[in-house]
């Protein structure tokens, strides 16, 4: 399967790609921003284009070319506006959902946020973000699209454990990053995620058997 990462450059998009680029299975195409990132990565022999949720859907749709599914792990980061949550996180996603059905993409994973999808159990802090992939997701629902949403706990940093809990509703904890980049990897052909989301914090089931249990 050719698989567009969007939002390679971030924390969890970086180890995507590079768990697709050592897979026997996939083949992995690097959406950034930058030359200077599409440069860096050519450097490792991964396939890049250079694109801009800003950009236009047809832009996006150019370069969602040629790939089977797409990962969209893109968003605004901590130290931007909410101008650009609402550019990145939601509007970003709605353009790229968009493109992904003009491209003829059936297959799309999106990585949200824990409990995005109760707005009584938002984060006061971040309301903003949480709107913003609170609505993407239901952009992503009503579409043509087999779609898979992801929705991770408090990131970390920590080596993953291959560990996870995995359910519709899950109390707020934390998951290290490496382990939501390998349940995307391990989604990406399992059956039993298409057209679900659910919420992923660690926990003591292996990832496989974990999704197969949805």
């Amino acid at each position: 399967m050719n698989v567009l990462i969007i939002g390679a450059n971030g924390q969890i998009g970086r180890q995507l790609t590079e768990l697709l680029h050592n897979s026997k299975e996939h083949q992995v195409t690097a959406m950034v921003r930058k030359k200077e990132q599409a440069e860096h990565l050519k450097q490792s022999g991964i396939n890049t284009v250079i694109s801009d949720l800003e950009e236009s859907v047809e832009s996006l749709t150019e370069a969602a070319g040629g790939s089977d599914a797409i990962i969209f792990t893109a968003g605004s980061g901590g130290t931007t506006g909410y101008d650009k949550t609402l550019l990145i996180d939601l509007d970003g996603a709605a353009k790229t959902i968009e493109a992904a059905e003009k491209a003829g993409i059936e297959r799309f994973i999106m990585i949200s946020a824990l409990q995005s999808h109760v707005r009584e159990n938002w984060n006061e802090a971040i309301k903003p973000y949480y709107a913003a992939k609170h609505y993407a997701d239901k952009i992503l629902e009503a579409s043509s699209l087999n779609y898979t949403i992801i929705r991770p706990g408090r990131l970390l940093n920590d080596p993953g454990t291959g560990q996870i809990s995995a359910a519709a509703d899950l109390e707020r904890n934390s998951i290290p990053r490496e382990d939501v980049a390998k349940t995307a990897l391990v989604a990406l052909n399992e059956k039993n995620t298409y057209r679900k989301a659910f919420d992923l914090v660690s926990g003591n089931v292996p990832i496989a058997d974990a999704l197969k249990e949805l």
